[in-house]
């Protein structure tokens, strides 16, 4: 339960692999019904032995994927946005990136299974959103109990993200940064990123 950016494996053909056999056909798939949107349609894709394979549309920014990329877009959102809601998305320039992030899901013990709820969450930082310039915590299964009080209110509660020049940089920010963080039975994986730093 991690994700990191970039995806140094996915290469520029792999890129316009999926271009050229997933997105441009659904998107014309999409045209040829009628089914015209717009808003974001969120691909989840798997690198297979045969090739890249679609898990999932959404019609929305997936997470924790989004909680990645965005640290790292270097572009105005709210212009790429508004291209989007207002259909002059090609008058924007593409968007563009800059650095790496990693980031590390925090989750109940007992987790994908039964899990208990309203653990006390300390280590956090002051503002419950960062510690620095350089990390971001994502709250997903929290629950404020009193002004001061945070509690856990979900299997996955919070993903803590560090963002750096390179990955091995983003990664050791992001572990650093989950590691002030404790409730009773918190787990998380430890391999986030690894194998791209090996």
């Amino acid at each position: 339960m991690g994700v990191y950016t970039p995806v140094p494996f996915v290469t520029e053909d792999m890129l316009q692999a999926i271009r050229t056999t997933i997105l441009e056909p659904t998107l014309a798939g999409m045209e040829t019904r009628g089914a015209t949107m717009r808003g974001v349609l969120y691909a989840g894709l798997i690198v297979t032995a045969s090739g890249v394979k679609v898990i999932e549309f959404n019609a929305r920014f997936g997470d924790p994927e989004t909680q990645v990329i965005l640290p790292c877009l270097a572009s105005d959102l709210a212009a790429l946005l508004n291209g989007v809601a207002t259909g002059t998305l090609g008058s924007v320039a593409p968007p563009a990136f800059h650095g790496s992030a990693v980031g590390i899901a925090l989750a109940s013990g007992g987790y994908p299974g039964i899990y208990p709820k309203g653990l006390p969450i300390s280590g956090l930082p002051d503002d419950l959103v960062s510690f620095d310039d350089v990390s971001i915590v994502f709250h997903a299964g929290t629950e404020t109990r009193a002004p001061d009080h945070l509690v856990t209110a979900g299997g996955r509660v919070m993903t803590v993200v560090g963002t750096g020049a390179d990955l091995a940089e983003a990664r050791s920010i992001a572990y650093d940064r989950a590691a002030r963080i404790t409730f009773d039975g918190m787990q998380f994986r430890t391999d986030i990123a690894a194998r791209e730093l090996t």
